[in-house]
């Protein structure tokens, strides 16, 4: 989900960017008025083109106005900055969001989480990943932070989890380079884009993460095999689902009881759900909250401590070790309540 990092800066220029983001950035229009009691309007990033996404989501929505008894309009955008304001300005409600804008609904937009994704392997958890052509001279990372300006990179959305943050986390920062610095051109697409691109040889290397590949293949799309992972991150956690916090509390309690539900059990209901969930590599929903992003508040801040080391100001590097320390010690607790509720009382 690059989703990972210059950005729009939503904080200081909300008010410019909101319709003007959205009318670019959808493929519909967004909503101008707030949703009524009975109607709610739910986000969707576009990892691919929206229209293969909206096939994808088609059969879900409308399991979503069955169960929830709501109408429910979908918000489809690629430009993550978007979705963000979108929420912020109450033209929409919900949403599947990365972990990276998810964190900036959090934080700009009264978002909250309340449920988060999981993956239909079992594995919890996915990769950022770096590709190549599979013919390509290029083994490592390594060959990439030479930096002599003679390739072409492929990057994800400044707000993206896997497509930026985690290769800025993880690559850039700790060799205290910076794409624009290393690359002949820095694209920014989606996963889908980027990978078709680095399978053509459009590109010499591009982020992407192991979901998107997996569907990918899965879906028979031909490309996979003419890419070759040069670098993945450590396992990074799945998608956020938001929503606003001064949502009627009613209609939240029926959202959370559809997510929670959907696509369980042994039914044949539970059964074609779960394939419509597959096509988008979710096994099903499981509850959450804003704790699910200390691990990406934990990457940002790690970037932030690397880009003040490279300014070497010592009042900023004691700032942002601060900040990371405190992160951790916020994760440690919460992964030991985790612990605690998941244990059976004796």
């Amino acid at each position: 989900m690059i989703d990972r990092r210059s950005a729009l800066v939503i904080a200081a220029k909300f008010s410019a960017l909101g319709l003007s983001a959205l009318a670019l950035a959808s493929c519909g229009k967004a909503p101008q008025t707030p949703a009524a009691k009975d109607t709610i309007t739910f986000s969707i990033l576009s990892t691919e083109s929206a229209q293969n996404m909206e096939s994808y989501w088609k059969p879900i929505l409308a399991d979503m106005e069955k169960q929830t008894g709501l109408k429910v309009k979908p918000f489809f955008s690629s430009n993550y900055s978007s979705l963000i304001v979108a929420m912020g300005a109450k033209q929409t409600d919900v949403g599947w969001f990365s972990n990276q804008s998810g964190l900036e609904a959090v934080r700009r937009s009264n978002g909250e989480v309340f449920a988060r994704t999981f993956d239909p392997s079992g594995t919890d958890g996915y990769r950022s990943v770096i590709i190549v052509p599979a013919d390509s001279k290029i083994q490592s990372v390594q060959d990439l932070l030479k930096c002599d300006k003679s390739l072409n990179f492929g990057i994800g959305d400044k707000k993206s989890t896997s497509g930026t943050l985690a290769p800025m986390t993880y690559v850039f920062i700790p060799a205290n380079k910076k794409p624009e610095d290393c690359f002949k051109t820095v694209i920014s697409a989606n996963h889908q884009a980027n990978l078709f691109a680095v399978a053509n040889g459009k590109l010499d290397a591009g982020t992407n993460n192991s979901t998107a590949i997996g569907l990918s293949k899965a879906r028979g799309e031909g490309v996979t095999d003419k890419v070759r992972i040069i670098w993945q991150s450590p396992t990074l956690p799945e998608d956020p689902i938001v929503w606003r916090k001064d949502l009627d509390p009613a209609i939240k309690e029926k959202l959370r009881q559809f997510f929670l539900t959907y696509a369980q059990g042994d039914t044949p209901q539970a059964e074609q759900q779960r394939g419509y969930l597959k096509k988008l590599s979710i096994g099903g929903f499981k509850p959450a909250d804003d704790s699910h992003l200390l691990v990406v508040r934990e990457m940002e801040a790690t970037e932030q401590l690397g880009l003040a080391r490279e300014a070497g100001d010592p009042a900023k590097i004691a700032a942002a070790q601060k900040t990371l320390d405190q992160i951790k010690s916020e994760r440690v607790a919460a992964e030991g309540k985790a612990g605690l509720a998941s244990t059976p009382a004796n």
